[in-house]
């Protein structure tokens, strides 16, 4: 027989599914329900805001203020739900066939669900080793709310001993992710009549050839490398997602966008990647388009970036996440997370949680309920480990 999650941290899930928080929109209701929530058993909390003052990243601690903790982290914006055929309402989450469905189940309101329902256990324990809990905002976006939480921490002189994503693992212990940098370029050409065409600059097909690289670029890594077998996708990839240009066939198109992304391992500085390319662009296109017309060119603008995780296996929070998971064996996944911030920060960082990722983003989304009880079990036992520690 599953294990089958308890009614309050079902309960807590299914109302933290209820708030629609999509990236794009303010994430404040949900907010202010946890910290309302969290005040009525005694536990304050400190909000981080946006500079809109419309988001916010809540931190709240539980236990003595004089030592370090382990961060319980996660974020709580979710995707649009946008040109996705959903057979269920994504925002009423709904239990059927041992799953529960909604946007966010899986991508990662289940994590905060459980945090929040093991409160009250925090804090009858009197923990000796504190629990803090760090919920952010636009994750989905860029990772852009927990920097600003991560800067509140540092200019308060609070260390932590470790942190946990509750990112969807499956509840497998990931100690490892790969890191992202992505652009958009911004191509001008020269435009004119389509039967005068080579007296043009056509945007579009010069954005062709640049994206002609970073094909090339990306072939290269999966031919030749660098490997590294324990994750999923073993090289660092490069990918083109959208175009955008011309406004007429018979006119030689004068704009042209794309946008473009590293998903790099850890020992690859995408930086140096991207300037490889831009030499490219610079120094083999851009001459033959100037040579046309002065006022063409590329233009990169950078869209978003977060470092890549790249934990060690004998950390202490490695140890104990292993250990209070019930496996011998960590991870390393492909997807991006905070914890690669979090790291940078100094806080030794995995990643385990409740949900299958193949399941974000996705619609229908849903978690299976065994996955949250598996998640309860497993944060009683690592915070049980660390006061045994204590």
């Amino acid at each position: 027989m599953p294990p089958v999650p308890s009614k309050t941290a079902l309960d807590i899930v299914k109302k933290l599914v209820s708030f629609d928080t999509t990236s794009r929109d303010s994430n404040l209701a949900l907010i202010d329900w946890v910290r309302d929530y969290l005040a009525k058993l005694g536990i304050e909390s400190r909000l981080v805001f946006d500079e809109t003052g419309k988001k916010a990243n809540l931190w709240a601690s539980i236990g003595p203020a004089d030592r370090p903790g382990l961060v319980l982290s996660g974020h709580t914006d979710v995707v649009p739900i946008d040109g996705q055929e959903w057979t269920v309402a994504p925002f009423e989450p709904m239990e059927r066939d041992g799953r529960l469905y909604g946007r966010g189940t899986t991508d990662m309101k289940s994590f905060v669900g459980v945090c929040l329902a093991l409160a009250p256990e925090f804090v009858r324990t009197k923990l000796k080793t504190p629990i803090h809990f760090a919920f952010s905002y636009d994750e989905e976006v860029g990772c852009i709310g927990v920097r600003r939480l991560l800067s509140d921490l540092e200019a308060r002189g609070i260390r932590p001993m470790g942190c946990v994503v509750g990112e969807p693992t499956s509840m497998k212990v990931i100690r490892a992710h790969k890191g992202k940098l992505s652009f958009r370029a911004h191509v001008r050409g020269f435009e004119c009549h389509s039967s005068l065409a080579p007296r043009g600059v056509n945007a579009i097909q010069y954005a062709a050839r640049a994206i002609a690289r970073l094909i090339e670029i990306g072939d290269r890594f999966a031919a030749e490398g660098p490997f590294d077998r324990e994750f999923d996708i073993p090289f660092t990839t490069v990918h083109t997602g959208t175009i955008r240009g011309g406004t007429a066939l018979n006119i030689v198109p004068k704009d042209c966008s794309f946008d473009f992304e590293f998903r790099h391992l850890p020992v690859h500085d995408p930086r140096s990647l991207f300037a490889q390319f831009e030499s490219f662009v610079r120094g083999e296109l851009e001459p033959k388009m100037k040579a046309i017309h002065a006022d063409t060119g590329f233009a990169f603008e950078e869209i978003s970036a977060f470092p890549g995780l790249a934990g060690d296996e004998d950390a202490e929070i490695t140890q104990a996440a292993k250990a209070a998971s019930g496996g011998n064996a960590t991870g390393k996944v492909a997807f991006g997370t905070e914890a690669g911030l979090f790291e940078a920060q100094g806080i030794p960082t995995v990643i385990c949680g409740p949900g299958d990722i193949d399941q974000a983003h996705k619609p229908d989304e849903f978690v299976a309920l065994e996955q949250i009880a598996q998640c309860e079990q497993f944060l009683r036992r690592l915070v049980e480990r660390l006061e045994v520690r204590a």
